[in-house]
């Protein structure tokens, strides 16, 4: 079964079997390097196979040179000896360095096509999975995966080849030998069934507790804020401890259990020598069989040994990252809710104008938007107000197709949007937010967002226009300046003032606006209103704002109440209308002289 919530998307292909994933596995990444892949499986067989002539080269050794006497014998048995190690020493390095390659070339294409899936999903999608899972399936459960093939090909490939020669070696000297040596296998059966079983229980626990880990590290350090002002570190460390002690369990646990299949071999195998020692100790005291046969058959059990640790490993690390594999296809396999459905040639929009016809948008049992109607004129301002809850920014994700309505259309031009290919469909907007994304960067790339070509002088006007060239003057490397985690070395009408940068080398026609100034300072709201002024003159505007008084000069005012629209028109019309717009202007109006006292 998979874990809820990434692997239990609804569209995701049920049948997750081992055969089917490494078939997917096979054909997507590993295909393409099967000619490195064939050449480490030929050394590792040259390299497993070293070891049953070593062993078969220890009979004429004790038998001809030790027993014999025959001296001149030993330097030919020597070097052959020294040539298996030699081999033995250069296969290993060949072919480690092959898999190697092949292990990180196809787990960082399984990263990047993992990432760009995941980008193309809906926004919905992220609000009910943390980044911190989206990084653990990223990171933790590629990670995981990455050394399944490399351990595949050296189990097969070295391991199996060199316990198949050591048991024709074993053969050889005395099949009856052979046969009693392995009378406590069926031992193995049950146990290792039972143990496998386990193994993936646990990993499935151990990767949700590492996605929890990573989630509640995201948290702690984007808030680290909030976490020193209300003096809750203690709080925040106990339930990253409780974490912590899960892991350590789970991991714990599934280690015992991944060493209890090399164990029960342990105990096969001490089973197995007994049974050769009490029947062939025997014949050798009897003189029917020599000191040569059964020091080479000894040496091939022996040999044999560690293989066969190897490969009742490999069953426990392939549970590992089988766990991992049917995570990482149930994301893969979820579809996008939001696609492109149109052509990327449909024609430009007739214009910016955009209409919204009895758009309904449910979350579960929630219903947000009630059959929302309403138009907003090309090159004009059309404002978005009510209380909080309304459906105000949920129009907004709507219109830039970040989810879709489940009843209605919305139109640009006259074309519904679903019509249009969704590349270019956002290409149409630009978006200024209360709280800017910024990253990571300077400041200069936070405007630019790797578009090239971008002359200087457009530059220039942008910085003036969004006023980011007044304060990024002042700065010690301008705006080479690194704008710290989420923006955090500038202030947020600095942010503000990037963002709108942004829109301005943009350059779309539609212009939509979230609180922009909400967050602000007098100082600060002034200048970013200025900007964005600036910005929206000509274009198609849609403005969200909690304070009235910044949508007084709207051209239309839509009023918005519990996911309906209850009015609409200019901001003295609606007052004459004394609805709930001119109840919220009075309520908010009249609160203006006793925060200004």
């Amino acid at each position: 079964m998979l874990v809820p919530v990434l692997e239990a998307a609804p569209n995701a292909t049920s049948d997750y079997t081992s055969r089917r994933l490494f078939n997917r596995l096979w054909r997507a990444y590993l295909r393409p390097h099967r000619g490195s892949m064939a050449l480490a499986v030929l050394l590792m067989i040259i390299e497993g196979s070293t070891l049953a002539f070593l062993s078969y080269a220890l009979k004429p050794l004790f038998d001809r040179v030790f027993v014999g006497g025959e001296i001149g014998a030993i330097w030919i048995i020597g070097s052959f000896i020294l040539s298996l190690f030699l081999i033995r020493a250069a296969t290993s390095v060949a072919s480690r360095a092959l898999l190697t390659s092949v292990a990180q070339r196809t787990a960082a294409a399984l990263q990047v096509d993992l990432l760009r899936h995941i980008l193309t999903l809906e926004g919905g999608f992220f609000q009910t999975n943390s980044p911190g899972q989206l990084i653990e399936r990223v990171q933790g459960d590629t990670a995981a995966v990455q050394g399944v093939w490399t351990l595949l090909i050296t189990g097969f490939g070295r391991d199996a080849v060199a316990l198949v020669a050591l048991a024709i070696v074993a053969i050889m000297v005395d099949p009856v030998w052979a046969l009693v040596a392995v009378v406590g296998t069926p031992l193995l059966i049950l146990p290792a069934v039972a143990a496998q079983r386990y193994i993936r229980r646990k990993v499935q626990h151990l990767r949700h507790q590492s996605e929890r880990r990573a989630t509640r590290l995201d948290e702690i350090f984007h808030g680290i804020t909030a976490i020193k002002l209300n003096r809750i570190e203690g709080y925040q460390l106990d339930r990253f401890t409780q974490i912590i002690s899960s892991i350590v369990s789970a991991e714990t646990k599934s280690a015992a259990s991944r060493a209890a299949i090399p164990a029960l071999i342990d105990v096969v195998t001490g089973i197995g020598f007994f049974a050769v020692i009490m029947f062939g100790g025997a014949e050798i005291a009897s003189g029917e069989r020599t000191v040569g046969d059964f020091m080479a058959f000894f040496s091939a059990m022996s040999l044999a040994f560690q293989p066969m640790r190897r490969l009742g490993d490999m069953a426990g690390q392939w549970q590992i990252a089988l766990v991992s594999l049917r995570r990482i296809y149930g994301l893969f396999d979820r579809v996008p809710a939001v696609r492109s459905r149109g052509a990327a040639s449909l024609p430009e929009p007739a214009d910016t104008g955009l209409r919204l016809t009895d758009v309904r948008l449910s979350y579960g049992d929630h219903e947000v938007l009630r059959g929302v109607t309403f138009t907003a004129e090309a090159g004009k301002t059309t404002a978005l107000v009510g209380p909080s809850g309304a459906g105000k920014s949920t129009i907004f994700n709507l219109l830039t197709r970040l989810v879709d309505p489940q009843s209605g259309t919305i139109e640009l031009g006259g074309t519904d949007i679903q019509h249009f290919d969704l590349d270019r469909l956002r290409d149409q907007f630009s978006v200024v937010s209360q709280d800017s994304s910024l990253f990571d960067e300077s400041i200069r790339e936070n405007i630019l967002l790797g578009h090239t070509g971008i002359d200087d002088a457009a530059l220039s006007r942008a910085l003036e226009a969004a006023h980011v060239a007044e304060f990024a003057q002042a700065l010690p490397l301008g705006l080479d300046t690194p704008a710290g985690p989420r923006g955090s070395s500038l202030s947020g009408g600095q942010r503000q003032r990037v963002a709108i940068a942004r829109a301005v080398l943009r350059d779309a026609p539609i212009l939509l606006l979230d609180e922009a100034t909400s967050a602000l300072d007098a100082t600060s709201e002034r200048l970013v209103q200025d900007a964005l002024d600036r910005l929206s003159a000509g274009r198609t505007t849609l403005v969200i704002a909690h304070r009235l008084a910044t949508v007084r000069n709207a051209d239309k005012i839509v009023v918005l109440e519990d996911g309906a629209v209850v009015e609409v028109g200019t901001h003295d019309t609606l007052l004459a209308r004394d609805g709930l717009y001119a109840s919220l202007c009075r309520l908010q109006f009249s609160d203006e002289p006793r925060r200004q006292a």
